[in-house]
C-alpha cells in the first residue's frame, strides 16, 4: 500500500479502515498526530519566511540581509536581579562594561530553557531583561529561525510569538487561548487543543516594557480551559502563573525597568542580555562592513572614544555607527569623525534624510505629493512625538499617539520614507499597524533636537507647562539648559539622562554647523528672531559637509560666527557653572556621573583635569578631596578602559559625603577595601 499509495494516501485509508471499525482509541490519536505535524510544517515554514532576514533599523524597507550572515552571538548571562534599576540604561551599559570578567555563567539563546549543571528542577519561564537595542528580539529570532531550519530544540513541537505590541491591540476583545493562536496563526486552524503532556508548546511574549495591559495577577480570575473565552489580561496572567496549559514553556523579554511585571514565584530562571563584549563588537563591524581596510579604520575610530566604545555593547549603536562612519569614510576622507554621541546622532539624521533625497531628488513622476511637506517639519513633528512619548515612557505608538501630536495617520508612512531608517511602521501579526523609532536613544535625541528648536527658534520652553507657548520676552537658552538638568535629576529612573545630554550637544555651534538651517528654515512656523544672533551675513557651510550631504535635508547655511555676540557661548558657561553647583549639592552619586557626561558634551573637562593634575603631582591621597572631586575620581576610573584589580576607598582623605560619591566605583573592581 505505501508503494502503491505513499504515505500520506496510506495513512487516509488506514484511518477510514479503523474508523469503520469503530477503533475511536486509535484513529483519534492517530488523526491528532496527522494534524500536529501538517500545523507544525506549516508553522516552521511561516516562522522561517517571517525571520529569515533582519532589517537593521528598518520595519520592511531596503535591502534585507540574511540573520544567519551577520548574526553574532551576544553576550547572556544566567541570572541577575529581580530588583528595580533605577539608571537610565545607558548608564547600566557603562556598568556592564566592566563587569565582563567576572566569574558569571554565560549562555547561548538556544540553550534558554536547559537546566544549569546540577539544577535539579526543570525550567518553564525564563525571564530575559535587557536594555532598549541589545538584542533581546534579535536573540528571539535566532532561537525560532533555527528551530524552524531544524539546526536545534527539535523537541519542541510548537513555537508561537506573540509580541506585546500586538497583543495591545486586543486588549478589548475575548479569546480563548486556541481562538488567540488561530488568529495570528492561521496555520492551526485544524488543532482543537494543546492539553496533551506529550505536545511540547513554547510561548514567547517579546516586548514586556511595550505592554499596555493590567496584567493584575492578584485580581483575575481562574482560567484553566483553553477553550473557554476571557479578556487578553485574564489569557496572559492565568498562562504565566501556570493555571493554563501548564506544560506549555515561557519565554518573556523586558527592559529592566518594566521586569517586575512578572511576580517572581511565576519565574523560574531569569537571564540577562549584556549585548556584545568586546571581541564581539569587533566581530560585528567586520561583518558588517565588507571592505577589510574600511572596518579596521571605523574599530580604530570607536575604540578612541571612550563613550562611544561603551555604546557599541548595543548592537543598534554599533549599526548606527557602521552607517554613519562607513558612508563618511566612503565619501569625505581625512575629516573629523564623530566622538561624542550628539555628534554621531546628527550624523545619522542627516544621512538618513539624505537618502530620502538621493531617491526623489528630480523625479517629479516618482515623488509622492504628501512629500511636499518639508523635512524640517516632518523631524519637528517626529520630535514633539518623541517627548510627548518619552515623557510617558512609551516606545511603542499607535495611531492615537500619532494624531496626538499632529501627525496625518494616512502619512504615517511619509515620515517613515522621510526619516528611512529613523521611524517606522509595521504592521505586526495582526491587521493594524504600530510605530516606532528605531531605538530609544533616536527617541531621546528627537525629543532634544525638537526641545531645543522650540527655545531657539519659537522663544518656547516646552519643558514647562507654563511656557509652552511663545513668551514676549526671550527664553534663554541657559534658561531652558536649567529646566533640563533640574527635571532629569528629579527623575527616579533617570528617564531624561541621555536627552539631556543630546540637549546639552545641541547647543554647540559645530552641530549647529552640521545641522544648518533647522533653526531658520521651519516650515509653516514663524520664527522669532533674536537680535543678538540672527544679525550680519550668512557663511556657507564647508564644502565638505556639501560633500557629505549632496541633497541638505535642510537649507544648508550657517551664522557668520563674528556676528555672533557671545549670547550663545555665554548661555553655555553658565551652564556649565550650573552644572558643577549641582554636581557639589547632589547627593545621588549615580546622577553625578551623568552631570559629568554633560560636562563632556559642552566640552568642558575641567573637573576631571584637576584631579588628573592632583594624580600626577602625587597629592591625590594627601590633599582632602571635596564630595565633587571625588564624583570626578568616579567618573575618571569608571570611564577607563582598564578594571581595577583593587580599589581601596581608604587611599582617599574625604567627608562621609566623598566617599558615597565614589561608590559607583566600589561595584565595577575585582576587589574593594572599604572604609569602617
Amino acid at each position: 500500500m505505501l508503494e502503491t499509495c505513499g504515505i500520506e494516501g496510506s495513512l487516509k485509508i488506514t484511518l477510514h479502515i479503523l474508523r469503520n471499525m469503530k477503533k475511536k482509541d486509535v484513529t483519534d490519536p492517530l488523526e491528532r498526530d496527522e494534524q500536529h505535524k501538517r500545523a507544525q510544517q506549516a508553522l516552521k515554514t511561516h516562522l522561517k519566511k517571517r525571520f529569515e532576514c533582519i532589517f537593521e533599523g528598518l520595519a520592511k524597507q531596503g535591502n534585507p540581509t540574511l540573520l544567519n550572515e551577520i548574526y553574532t552571538e551576544l553576550y547572556i548571562t544566567e541570572g541577575g536581579s529581580r530588583g528595580v534599576n533605577d539608571e537610565h540604561e545607558i548608564r547600566q551599559i557603562e556598568i556592564a562594561s566592566k563587569r565582563q570578567t567576572t566569574h558569571e555563567t554565560a549562555i547561548i539563546c538556544n540553550d534558554i530553557f536547559k537546566p544549569s549543571p546540577g539544577q535539579e528542577k526543570p525550567i518553564r519561564t525564563v525571564l530575559t531583561k535587557g536594555i532598549a537595542g541589545i538584542g533581546k528580539t534579535v536573540s528571539v529570532q535566532k532561537f525560532i529561525l533555527d528551530w524552524a531550519d531544524g539546526k536545534a530544540n527539535q523537541d519542541i513541537d510548537f513555537i508561537f510569538t506573540l509580541p506585546f505590541r500586538d497583543l495591545n491591540l486586543k486588549k478589548e476583545r475575548e479569546f480563548s487561548l486556541m481562538e488567540l493562536l488561530q488568529h495570528y496563526y492561521p496555520q492551526l486552524k485544524e488543532i482543537k487543543s494543546f492539553e496533551d503532556d506529550e505536545v511540547k508548546v513554547v510561548f514567547i511574549f517579546d516586548g514586556l516594557d511595550e505592554c499596555r495591559l493590567p496584567l493584575d495577577f492578584q485580581s483575575n480570575e481562574i482560567c484553566c480551559d483553553i477553550t473557554e473565552s476571557s479578556s487578553l489580561d485574564v489569557l496572559l496572567t492565568n498562562l504565566i502563573k501556570g493555571n493554563l496549559l501548564p506544560s506549555a514553556l515561557l519565554w518573556i523579554t523586558s527592559r529592566p525597568a518594566a521586569a517586575n511585571q512578572i511576580p517572581p514565584e511565576c519565574v523560574h530562571q531569569v537571564t540577562e542580555v549584556r549585548g556584545f563584549n568586546d571581541p564581539q563588537k569587533e566581530e560585528y563591524f567586520r561583518k558588517r562592513i565588507r571592505d577589510r581596510n574600511k572596518a579596521s579604520k571605523i574599530i580604530s575610530h570607536i575604540k578612541s572614544s571612550r563613550s562611544l566604545y561603551i555604546m557599541c555593547h548595543i548592537p543598534v549603536f554599533c549599526w548606527i555607527s557602521a552607517t554613519v562612519l562607513e558612508t563618511m569614510l566612503g565619501k569625505v576622507r581625512n575629516r573629523k569623525m564623530p566622538k561624542t554621541l550628539t555628534e554621531m546622532y546628527t550624523h545619522f539624521l542627516l544621512i538618513q534624510t539624505n537618502v530620502k533625497n538621493e531617491k526623489y531628488h528630480g523625479t517629479n513622476e516618482t515623488t509622492p505629493k504628501k512629500m511636499s511637506a518639508s523635512n524640517t517639519e516632518i523631524i519637528l513633528k517626529l520630535g514633539q512625538l518623541a517627548l510627548l512619548q518619552l515623557e510617558r515612557g512609551n516606545l511603542i505608538f499607535y495611531e492615537e499617539d500619532l494624531r496626538e501630536s499632529g501627525i496625518d495617520v494616512s502619512e504615517a508612512s511619509v515620515y517613515s520614507g522621510v526619516c528611512t531608517e529613523v521611524f517606522k511602521e509595521e504592521c505586526g501579526l495582526g491587521e493594524k499597524k504600530v510605530y516606532c523609532f528605531v531605538h530609544l536613544s533616536i527617541q531621546e535625541y528627537l525629543a532634544a533636537l525638537f526641545v531645543f528648536h522650540s527655545c531657539v527658534n519659537e522663544n518656547r520652553n516646552v519643558l514647562r507647562a507654563e511656557e509652552s507657548k511663545p513668551c514676549s520676552d526671550r527664553v534663554q537658552l541657559s534658561e531652558l539648559h536649567t529646566t533640563a538638568v533640574d527635571q532629569a535629576l528629579g527623575s527616579k529612573n533617570g528617564h531624561l539622562d541621555l536627552f539631556l545630554r543630546f540637549l546639552l550637544g545641541l547647543s554647540l555651534d559645530s552641530i549647529q554647523t552640521l545641522l544648518g538651517g533647522i533653526l531658520t528654515q521651519t516650515g509653516s512656523r514663524s520664527p522669532v528672531p533674536d537680535p543678538q544672533t540672527q544679525t550680519g551675513s550668512r557663511s556657507p557651510v564647508p564644502d565638505w559637509i556639501k560633500a557629505l550631504y549632496k541633497y541638505s535635508p535642510f537649507t544648508i547655511y550657517h551664522l557668520d560666527p563674528q556676528t555672533q555676540t557671545g549670547s550663545r557661548s555665554e548661555s553655555i558657561e553658565k551652564t556649565v557653572l550650573y552644572i558643577k553647583e549641582r554636581i557639589k549639592k547632589e547627593s545621588s552619586a549615580e546622577r553625578t556621573i551623568n552631570l559629568f557626561h554633560c560636562l563632556n558634551e559642552l566640552n568642558d573637562n575641567s573637573l576631571v583635569e584637576e584631579i588628573k593634575n592632583l594624580q600626577r603631582s602625587g597629592k591625590l591621597s594627601n590633599e582632602k578631596l571635596e564630595p565633587h572631586q571625588c564624583s570626578a575620581m568616579a567618573f575618571m576610573l569608571l570611564m577607563s578602559e582598564e578594571i581595577l584589580d583593587e580599589f581601596d576607598l581608604k587611599t582617599y582623605k574625604t567627608s562621609a559625603a566623598g566617599y558615597q560619591r565614589l561608590l559607583p566605583v566600589v561595584g565595577n573592581c575585582r576587589k574593594a577595601m572599604m572604609v569602617k
